[in-house]
């Protein structure tokens, strides 16, 4: 059964800064794409990054510039830096494999002042 564990969400100030981590169980991102998603209240759930298995990222448009995705294939970690956070940010943040059912449980992310 795979597993995806996400850390590292919580409440910050407009500006500030969180690094989320997404730990996957045994080798389950190998050869995958991993992304990070999120959903707001009341939103759709959106994607906000992937990294590929060579490292290529993509980014959303509203992100990009600020959040940096990478992974860790030795220790099958995905992380993502979000830098100058802002209100819009406030969500619950998911990292899934891409193309698979399988996602972790979601940490909240805060930006308020």
């Amino acid at each position: 059964q795979v597993q995806l564990v996400e850390s590292g969400g919580g409440s910050v100030q407009p500006g500030g800064s969180l690094r989320l981590s997404c730990r996957g169980s045994g080798n389950s991102f190998a050869g995958k794409s991993v992304g990070w998603y999120r959903q707001a209240p009341g939103k759709q759930r959106e994607r906000v990054a992937s990294v590929a298995p060579n490292a290529d990222t993509h980014y959303a448009n509203s992100v990009n510039g600020r959040f940096i995705i990478s992974r860790d294939n030795a220790k099958n970690m995905v992380y993502l830096q979000m830098n100058n956070l802002q209100p819009d940010d406030t969500a619950v943040y998911y990292c899934t494999i891409e193309t698979t059912v399988y996602w972790g449980q979601g940490t909240q992310v805060t930006v308020s002042p």
